[in-house]
């Protein structure tokens, strides 16, 4: 399809909410490198869409927030997204504010990804926390396909209620899953009723919030460069909070991971965007250039 603008947007049919509240929305979007900057093409059913492209960092990269005026889902709703980047491409995503996954009669809600990072492409997956109230039935599923020269910074963020407010995760069962094919698997599910999960030591401790945030890699990391990455990030570690648990490493050749754990998401949070900074800038010489979202 020709696109005359930086950003051409296409709208599908939308249909009508069902009695039983069933809610879909599908989100395509497709990066591509033209003559020096990253060009941005989506079509969106549903409430599910992105804002305008920007690009504050100059004309390579591009960023874009997917926005969901619902502000939430509850049960039977779905947001599937679905993310190429092409070749020389530099995509990256945020929200404006958490994804919220509301209490469910019955039916699960869920949240998911399929993103496709092609040779010499980078993808920045940076949306802001999903918060799990009571009674929810959520499931949060990001895949990510990583060819070779392609490579990856991811980060998930979870809140299981709202503790400032008083409103903890009572009842309810929420499940996560990060895939990359052939290189990394992991799916967990917290039900609130699992107390030595939530409590155990060896689980969450207690905790309320955790996060993980990935470097990623089409081919194995050189070990220097890992080791470099690796470096980066303990310096902030040392530094953390009290109350605030964290751990780096490198798992797997293609991946590097850091797991983070604190009573609250605001804590969390700031050190993963500090870890996001301090990776950005080492992988790939790049400053940080945070969305003017996350300041509103």
């Amino acid at each position: 399809m020709p696109v005359s603008d930086p950003c051409h947007a296409v709208a599908a049919p939308s249909g009508s909410r069902a009695a039983d509240a069933s809610w879909p929305s599908r989100l395509q979007l497709r990066y591509r490198h033209e003559a020096g900057r990253t060009v941005a093409w989506h079509l969106h059913s549903g409430a599910l869409r992105v804002l305008a492209a920007l690009h504050p960092e100059g004309d390579a990269i591009c960023h874009h927030v997917m926005l969901h005026p619902p502000a939430g889902l509850a049960g039977g709703d779905t947001l599937d997204i679905d993310v190429q980047v092409q070749p020389g491409a530099h995509a990256l995503l945020t929200t404006p504010g958490a994804t919220r996954f509301y209490r469910s009669l019955g039916r699960d809600a869920s949240q998911t990804l399929h993103a496709r990072v092609d040779g010499a492409a980078r993808l920045e997956w940076l949306p802001l926390e999903s918060l799990a109230f009571t009674d929810c039935r959520g499931d949060n599923r990001c895949v990510f396909e990583l060819e070779p020269g392609g490579e990856l910074l991811a980060w998930d963020m979870l809140a299981l209620g709202r503790p400032a407010a008083g409103d903890h995760f009572e009842r309810g069962r929420f499940t996560q899953h990060l895939e990359i094919p052939g290189v990394w698997l992991e799916r967990g599910c917290i039900d609130a009723a699992d107390r030595v999960l939530r409590d155990a030591p060896g689980g969450l401790a207690g905790h309320a919030a955790l996060g993980t945030l990935l470097f990623a890699a089409g081919e194995a990391i050189d070990p220097a460069r890992r080791d470099r990455l690796l470096d980066a990030v303990r310096g902030l570690l040392d530094a953390a909070p009290v109350g605030v648990h964290a751990g780096v490493t490198a798992p797997q050749p293609q991946v590097v991971v850091l797991r983070v754990l604190a009573q609250r998401v605001e804590p969390l949070s700031e050190l993963l965007r500090a870890a996001w900074q301090a990776w950005r800038a080492q992988a790939w010489g790049l400053p940080a250039c945070a969305p003017r979202v996350w300041a509103t």
